[in-house]
């Protein structure tokens, strides 16, 4: 399914025809994988330039871990540190860039530095006035799935449809229209065991019915570690093979840590798709 995603500031990304890579970009002391690795300005400048030399097409940069054991901060300090590199990033020429947070201010002062979309791992159900500035500012937006924080339902894919179709309703009361929309099924947020996400995975086509582009962010997730024995900054492999299944059951955005191994991953699968679509048209002229 071809969509174009329409995003701030008169931009758009194209999706469908091809995997589209966002690159994660943590300036955090804390997050489970990369805590603290790119804290300076030069830094977080660095790996960004070198992941959309790498492929990416959005850089989405997150001022507070949302790991489960991470402790809170306020919204100064998630401002503190992600605004300074939204701000250096946005004269770059071509680079999408998204806001990872959950609050109405940041998500503001995001979209006016500079950034296109607003990534929302609360769905837009803990700020709800979120979705107003996404209205406003015509930020492309990502409303995750999670299963924190309250009661689920024991169908994991009842329980995603329960959730985003409150999600969309928020969504379409702030006047967000559907062409700015992507979902995102939230793996590893309040999936407990490694089974709730593969259950996940292998069920990923039903999701479908909600009519939206969908995002696979499993980087270096825990599942990942429990199936390949791996530490966190060593799932990257086991990431791409995750990349590819979900591609191969329609996620057209990728949100990973590390952008070069999962482009190769799915330009192979990529090229499988246009072949097998390909051989279809063939065979039914």
């Amino acid at each position: 399914m071809m969509r174009r995603w329409h995003l701030a500031h008169g931009r758009h990304i194209d999706l469908g025809a091809r995997a589209v890579v966002m690159g994660i970009l943590n300036v955090t002391p804390n997050s489970f994988s990369d805590g603290g690795r790119y804290n300076s300005l030069d830094d977080a400048v660095a790996q960004a330039r070198l992941m959309v030399e790498q492929g990416a097409s959005i850089i989405d940069v997150g001022g507070e871990s949302t790991g489960p054991s991470a402790a809170p901060i306020s919204a100064r300090e998630e401002q503190e540190r992600a605004l300074p590199v939204i701000e250096a990033l946005a004269p770059l020429h071509g680079t999408l860039i998204s806001i990872d947070t959950y609050r109405e201010e940041t998500a503001r002062l995001a979209v006016a530095a500079g950034a296109h979309i607003v990534n929302d791992v609360w769905g837009l159900q803990r700020e709800p006035g979120i979705a107003r500035v996404a209205a406003e500012t015509g930020a492309g937006l990502v409303i995750m799935h999670t299963g924190r924080g309250r009661e689920k339902l024991a169908d994991p894919i009842e329980d995603q449809f329960l959730f985003l179709r409150r999600s969309l309703e928020i969504a379409h009361e702030a006047g967000i229209a559907d062409e700015r929309i992507v979902l995102d099924p939230g793996f590893g947020f309040a999936k407990e065991t490694p089974e709730d996400n593969l259950d996940l995975m292998a069920r990923f086509e039903e999701l479908h019915a909600l009519g939206f582009p969908l995002m696979a962010g499993t980087s270096r997730k825990r599942f990942i570690g429990v199936v390949t024995g791996r530490e966190a900054p060593h799932r990257d492999a086991g990431t791409a093979a995750t990349s590819v299944i979900l591609r191969l059951k329609g996620a057209q955005l990728f949100r990973v840590h590390d952008v070069a191994i999962n482009m190769d991953a799915l330009a192979v699968a990529d090229a499988m798709l246009t072949r097998q679509a390909h051989l279809s048209a063939r065979s039914g002229q």
